[in-house]
C-alpha cells in the first residue's frame, strides 16, 4: 500500500498543525461539518503519524476553492497545484478516490485511490526533480526540475535566451536558479557557490551553466574545474559537427566534419597539486589512476556503441610519459576487448592534432586524458567554427553538468549581441539526456534552419547580411519550429522517461582495483636542493647509503648528469638522487626514512617518492639517457 504524508499549512485566522499517517491519509479525523478548506494547504508523503488539530471554520466555506502543493514522490520532492477541493459527504469513516475535473488543456491527469477517506475532485498539474518525465503526450507526463546558474558576463543574456526558445517549445523543465560565480566568489566564497546552491544541485542531480569568471589573483580555483570534481563529473562530452550556414575551411571544401571528443574531466594535472621545490623550481603532480581511466574510456566505448560510431581512437603521449598516458592506454585497450564491433586505435598526441586539421573526416569518437582532451577539444572547435559552436556535456554517475566552454566575454556583456549557440547546443544534450528527445530534435532543425537561412549574430556569418541580437536571434530560432533543414536535420524521436533520479551517498565512494602482484619497495627518489656539481654530490650521498641501499643515480630535470653526462647540460638548483636497494631483499619504510634522516644532514631534501616494484613490473622511470 502507498503511504502518504499529509500536511496542513497554518491559516492566520486558524491553528492547522501537521496532519500525518501511517498506511491511510487521515485529513480532519471525525469530521463534523466543519472544515477550512478555502485557503492553502500542502501535501507531503510519509510514514510517521502525528497528532491531528484543526479548528471548525463554517460549513459554508466548503464549496469554496483551494490551491494546494501536492508532494507525490516518495524519494523526492515532487510539487502539484490543486484546485477545487469539496467534502462529498460526510461520514466517520470514507472510502474514497480522487478524480479529476475542469480545463484540462496542457495538463496531466493522475487519478489516485485512498481507503478509509473523503472523495473529493483534485486537478494535478506539476514539477517533479529532475529525471521523473515521460513522453509528451502520456498522461503521466509531469515537469521536471533542473538547477540554473545564469553565469558572469554575457551569462545571463545567453541563458535568458535559451530559456526563452525552452518555453517557446514547451519544454517540460522547471528551473532552481542557484548563486554561482565570480560574484559569489567576491562575496567570500572559495568555491564559487552558496551552501544552498551546493545542496539545491546535490538534490536535483543537474545542473544548466553559463560562462563562469573565476577571479585572478585571489588563489581561488576555477569554479569550473571545482564544479567538475567536487560532483565526480569524470566524463567532459563534446560533439563537434559542421553547421550548415556557419562557414570553416573545411565546409567550403566540402569536408563534412563529426568528432565526438570525450575528456577525463577528474584527474590529471587539474588536481593542481603544485610546490616550489626550490625559488626556481616549480613541481606539478599529474595523478593517471587505473579506475578514473576505466570509468571514462568505458563511457567513451559505450556512447559510441550507443551512438553507432564505427571508430574509437585514443589520444595520448605513452611515448614520454611511459607511466601514467602508458597506464591510460593500457586501459583503453582493456575496455576495448569488451567492444569487437567497434575500431579501436591510438594516436600519439602531437600526431592526432595535425590529422585533426588536414583529415578531420578520418575520426569519429577520440578519448583523451584531461589536459590532452583540453586542448584537443578546443582545436575541435576551431574545426568547426570555434568556441561558440563547441557544447559541452559533464557527465557523473549521480550529477552532471551541462555547460558553454567559452569565456565571459566581458567586454561586450549587456550589449544583447553575444551568441547563444554554444550554450543552446549544450541544452540539447542536457536534453537528449533527461530523455527529451523530441524537443531536442524540433529546437535543433529550427536553430539549423535558422542558421541556413543566414540569420547570423556578429561574431559569425555572411558579413553581406545585417547581424541580429542575441534576443532576436532566439526569436528567428522560435519562428522556424516544426522546419528541417536541407543538411543534417535531426530525427524525431518520441521523448522517453530521463535519467533516475540522483543517489542520495552517505559515503564518498572508494574506487580500487586489486593488485594481481604483491608491490616491493625497491629504492627512494629524494628531491634535493643544492648548487653544486654533481660529482660534488654524488660524494656526499654515497656515504650516507649506508649498508641497505647504493646510489645509483644523480638526474637533473629528468636528464641523467652521474653517473655518466654532458658538461653541455644546463642545470638548475634541484636534483634528484636515485638510491636503490643493495640486495633482492625488499625495503621497508623504516629504511627509507633513515636515509631521509641522514642525508638531510647534507641537504635541504624537498620531496620523495618511493620506488615499488609489482612482481617484476618496474613502477617508476628512469631518467633521460639512464
Amino acid at each position: 500500500m502507498q503511504v502518504f504524508h499529509l500536511v496542513g499549512t497554518k491559516h492566520p485566522a486558524h491553528f492547522c498543525t501537521e496532519i500525518t499517517t501511517t498506511h491511510i491519509l487521515v485529513i480532519f479525523p471525525g469530521l463534523q461539518g466543519w472544515l477550512n478548506t478555502d485557503h492553502t494547504f500542502s501535501f507531503h508523503f510519509a510514514v510517521a503519524a502525528v497528532a491531528v488539530k484543526n479548528k471548525p471554520v463554517p460549513a459554508v466555506k466548503l464549496d469554496g476553492k483551494s490551491v494546494m502543493i501536492l508532494d507525490g514522490d516518495p524519494v523526492g520532492e515532487h510539487e502539484f497545484g490543486l484546485q477545487r477541493v469539496a467534502v462529498i459527504r460526510l461520514v466517520k469513516r470514507f472510502h474514497a478516490h480522487l478524480h479529476t475535473f475542469g480545463d484540462h488543456t496542457g495538463h496531466t491527469v493522475k487519478v489516485v485511490k485512498m481507503p478509509q477517506m473523503f472523495s473529493c475532485p483534485i486537478y494535478l498539474t506539476g514539477n517533479p526533480r529532475a529525471g521523473r518525465n515521460f513522453a509528451p503526450g502520456t498522461k503521466n507526463r509531469v515537469n521536471m526540475k533542473i538547477a540554473v546558474a545564469k553565469g558572469d558576463g554575457i551569462g545571463p543574456e545567453i541563458m535568458d535566451a535559451v530559456l526563452k526558445i525552452f518555453t517557446a517549445n514547451k519544454v517540460p523543465l522547471e528551473y532552481e536558479f542557484v548563486e554561482m560565480g565570480k560574484w559569489v566568489f567576491d562575496k567570500g566564497f572559495n568555491n564559487g557557490m552558496t551552501p544552498e546552491a551546493k545542496n539545491t544541485i546535490e538534490s536535483l542531480g543537474l545542473l544548466f551553466k553559463g560562462p563562469m569568471e573565476t577571479p585572478k589573483g585571489k588563489g581561488v580555483k576555477s569554479i569550473n574545474v571545482t564544479a567538475r570534481k567536487t560532483w565526480n563529473t569524470f566524463a567532459n562530452k563534446r560533439a563537434f559537427k559542421s553547421l550548415h550556414g556557419v562557414d570553416t575551411v573545411f565546409s567550403k571544401a566540402g569536408i563534412p566534419i563529426d568528432i565526438t571528443v570525450v575528456r577525463e574531466n577528474i584527474e590529471d594535472t587539474y588536481g593542481g597539486i603544485e610546490h616550489m621545490l626550490t625559488h626556481d623550481v616549480a613541481l606539478s603532480r599529474r595523478f593517471i589512476t587505473r579506475p578514473g581511466s576505466m570509468q571514462v574510456i568505458r563511457y567513451a566505448f559505450e556512447m559510441a556503441r550507443q551512438e553507432k560510431a564505427k571508430r574509437i581512437t585514443c589520444g595520448h603521449k605513452a611515448n614520454i610519459m611511459k607511466l601514467t598516458d602508458g597506464l591510460f592506454l593500457e586501459c583503453f585497450y582493456e575496455v576495448a576487448k569488451e567492444y569487437p564491433e567497434l575500431k579501436a586505435d591510438d594516436v600519439i598526441v602531437d600526431d592526432l592534432c595535425m590529422k585533426l586539421v588536414t583529415r578531420p573526416d578520418l575520426f569519429d569518437v577520440v578519448v583523451l586524458t584531461n589536459l590532452q582532451g583540453d586542448i584537443v577539444s578546443d582545436l575541435c572547435a576551431g574545426l568547426v567554427g570555434g568556441l561558440g559552436f563547441a557544447p559541452s556535456a559533464n557527465i557523473g554517475d549521480h550529477i552532471s553538468i551541462f555547460e558553454a566552454v567559452h569565456g565571459t566575454a566581458p567586454d561586450i556583456a549587456g550589449k544583447n549581441i553575444a551568441n547563444p549557440t554554444a550554450l543552446l547546443l549544450s541544452g540539447f544534450a542536457m536534453l537528449r539526456h533527461l530523455g527529451l528527445t523530441e524537443n531536442a530534435a524540433v529546437i535543433e532543425n529550427a536553430l539549423l534552419y535558422t542558421l541556413e537561412s543566414g540569420v547570423h549574430t556578429g561574431d559569425f556569418g555572411d558579413k553581406s547580411i545585417p547581424a541580429v541580437n542575441t534576443t532576436a536571434f532566439a526569436d528567428a530560432i522560435i519562428s522556424h519550429f516544426g522546419k528541417k533543414p536541407a543538411i543534417g536535420g535531426r530525427e524525431i524521436i518520441p521523448n522517453k522517461p530521463g535519467t533516475p533520479t540522483p543517489l542520495k551517498l552517505e559515503l564518498n565512494p572508494m574506487m580500487i582495483s586489486h593488485e594481481e602482484e604483491s608491490g616491493t619497495i625497491v629504492g627512494v627518489d629524494l628531491f634535493i636542493e643544492s648548487d653544486e656539481q654533481p660529482m660534488a654530490i654524488a660524494g656526499k650521498c654515497q656515504r650516507h647509503a649506508g649498508v641497505k641501499f647504493n646510489l645509483v643515480n644523480i638526474s637533473n630535470r629528468g636528464t641523467q648528469v652521474w653517473p655518466t653526462g654532458s658538461v653541455y647540460t644546463n642545470l638548475v638548483n634541484q636534483y634528484n638522487v636515485r638510491f636503490e636497494s643493495i640486495s633482492d631483499e625488499a625495503l621497508n619504510q623504516q629504511d627509507v626514512i633513515g636515509l631521509y634522516v641522514s642525508l638531510s644532514g647534507n641537504f635541504k631534501i624537498c620531496s620523495l617518492e618511493l620506488l615499488n616494484k609489482w612482481g617484476a613490473k618496474r613502477a617508476y622511470s628512469l631518467a633521460q639517457g639512464q
